[in-house]
């Protein structure tokens, strides 16, 4: 059954300021090809989102446009009531409720970080809309290829979730909706069983991402590691790519040692625990630099450029 559609009946618009450098069209970029479902391309330089609520799951629409350096604006498709959730929730999607003013000594530690700032100039972590649809995408994509999983994921919007406008995003499913799924062909009796798990953690509030982000990395990774269905790399995604640590090493994430090893000209086989003391420089930003690693291998294959 076809989700219904959310009409943007209270159009409250909130502004986030931007501390640092910024750019809209790389979060599009990197949400086109590797992220959450959004939409640049309907409408030039809008990225539109939707997405369930953290906290209330109330699904939402944001029309994001970024009207000067330093100020993004967020038109909100959502009851008025939860306007500021929204907007509070598209900053940290974005990485702007980090400061970045400090990113840019990181460079002066490490000459391939200043290499790939100089490429890749305002490009910050894009986030899942929140821990919640960070684990149910790793569940996802255990033992599946990304794209076969994103299919999955767009199917299970399309059916479960809501749309904003006639031609706009679908929200991704709420998670009283996902724990309640009797029967989901499209992911299998075994995995579904996975993603309701997720969601009843989600209802109950064990994945609120400002919890998972006052505790310790290992204390989150622990809590998180309870669920059923998530292990230790996907409980380091989770953290990455759904609460928005900014400052965590993926001592799980084999891709990124290896081109972690190809540029600083190591052996292939090198491992973690030879490759961490490399991130120490990068502190406090330590996945923002994972994620510039990770923008710029998606652009160079993208682009079939060569990198400097």
């Amino acid at each position: 059954m076809t989700a219904p559609i959310l009409r943007p009946i209270d159009l409250p618009t909130g502004e986030i300021a931007v501390h640092g450098a910024f750019d809209l069209s790389a979060a599009a970029q990197w949400l086109a090809a590797a992220g959450p479902v959004g939409s640049f391309a309907a409408e030039p330089g809008v990225l539109r989102l939707a997405f369930p609520v953290e906290g209330t799951w109330t699904h939402a629409g944001a029309a994001i446009r970024q009207r000067s350096p330093g100020t993004v604006e967020v038109g909100v498709a959502a009851p008025v009531e939860i306007a500021a959730r929204v907007v509070s929730q598209v900053s940290r999607m974005l990485s702007l409720d980090v400061d970045e003013s400090g990113f840019a000594e990181v460079a002066s530690r490490d000459s391939v970080v200043r290499r790939l700032q100089a490429r890749h100039s305002g490009a910050r972590p894009v986030l899942y809309s929140s821990p919640y649809e960070a684990a149910c995408w790793t569940v996802l994509t255990q033992g599946m290829r990304a794209r076969q999983a994103m299919r999955f994921r767009e199917q299970l919007a399309v059916r479960h979730g809501r749309q904003v406008g006639d031609d706009g995003p679908f929200s991704f499913p709420a998670p009283q909706i996902l724990a309640e799924l009797g029967d989901e062909p499209l992911v299998g009796p075994f995995r579904l069983a996975r993603l309701r798990a997720v969601a009843r953690a989600a209802a109950d509030g064990r994945l609120d991402a400002e919890e998972l982000l006052a505790l310790s990395i290992p204390d989150a990774m622990t809590r998180l590691c309870a669920i059923p269905g998530i292990g230790a790399f996907s409980a380091e995604q989770i953290l990455l790519h759904g609460a928005g640590h900014p400052d965590l090493f993926p001592r799980l994430d084999t891709q990124l040692h290896q081109m972690l090893c190809a540029e600083y000209a190591l052996p292939p086989d090198t491992p973690p625990d030879e490759l961490e003391p490399l991130a120490e420089d990068w502190r406090p930003y330590r996945s923002w630099v994972a994620h510039l690693f990770r923008f710029d291998r998606l652009r160079t294959s993208e682009s079939g450029e060569v990198a400097d």
